[in-house]
């Protein structure tokens, strides 16, 4: 029986199917092969007899891609959401993640949430700096319901992973998109400043037949994997234009006649997304040292 995975907790897989939800194990094969199965995974499935909606997972098939954070399969785009406020964000984690995402060839949403809370000039700052990284830009706030429609529309007839840190509304703005209450939400933590894991585990939520969502725990940090200090300003859209500088390879940070840098001075480019660009690009150089 052929089927998808939406849920994995405790060595138990959740396949959905055509005759129902199954309940299933992997067979050992998969761990021979140092393959695990995932969240978003199309897997064929071998009922047990005499016990009802139990399975074992027993083939899986290609995948259209595979995602380091979080770690999940067969998505059509990202919804990267970050707060305004409460928590502040962190830009450079922004950053790694859109860098991340598109390295692995996956369109980018971006969800600024908590409008309410912020102040009209940081919600217009965010929506200048990032107008041209390639992503498309959203600024919501779940609690009034704002900007959710449009955010609904953007998801329609495709999978789509939710990420970003903890405390942002991820929940809270899933619940929003699908009209009910399943999702716990967390308060803010008064002392650090930052949001509770609500999400403990990826699942694929079903919005209609053809729109789904996956939601994946809340983090604090994000690493980059698989990207070189050399191939990173490939994956600044804004750069794309700006890369005939005098001397090549041109590491866009100290070297004179740089085209990028000349951007920057000029407002072409964000001065917000060069540093950050500038910040990744030593923190990646260094730990290529080491």
């Amino acid at each position: 029986m052929r089927g998808r995975i939406v849920k994995g907790v405790g060595g138990f897989y959740y396949v959905d199917t055509d005759e129902g939800l199954f309940t299933c194990r992997a067979k050992g094969l998969f761990r021979h092969d140092k393959m695990k199965p995932l969240v978003g995974d199309y897997v064929e499935i071998d009922v047990v007899p005499g016990e009802e909606m139990t399975g074992n997972v027993i083939e899986i098939e290609e995948r259209s891609n595979e995602l380091i954070r979080p770690n999940v399969s067969n998505v059509d785009q990202a919804l990267i959401i970050f707060a305004l406020a409460r928590p502040e964000p962190n830009f450079v984690t922004l950053d790694k993640m859109i860098l991340q995402y598109r390295a692995q060839g996956v369109p980018v949403l971006i969800c600024f949430n908590k409008e309410d809370l912020a102040s009209d000039e940081l919600a217009d700052r965010v929506s200048l700096d990032y107008g041209h990284c390639g992503c498309r830009i959203f600024i919501t706030s779940a609690r009034e319901h704002e900007g959710i429609d449009e955010l609904v529309s953007a998801l329609k007839g495709k999978t789509t992973t939710v990420a970003g840190p903890s405390g942002v509304g991820k929940s809270t703005i899933i619940n929003c998109i699908t009209g009910c209450d399943d999702q716990e939400t967390g308060e803010i933590s008064e002392k650090l400043a930052r949001g509770k894991h609500t999400t403990r585990h990826s699942e694929i939520i079903k919005i209609t037949d053809d729109t789904y969502i996956v939601d994946t725990p809340g983090f604090g940090s994000f690493e980059l994997f698989d990207i070189r200090p050399e191939q990173l300003s490939d994956h600044y859209e804004e750069f794309s234009e700006h890369l005939a500088c005098r001397f090549s390879p041109c590491s866009h940070t100290h070297e004179p006649d740089c085209t990028v840098k000349a951007a920057v001075e000029a407002g072409v480019i964000s001065g917000l997304r060069y540093d950050n660009y500038v910040y990744i690009y030593n923190e990646l150089t260094r730990s290529r040292r080491y």
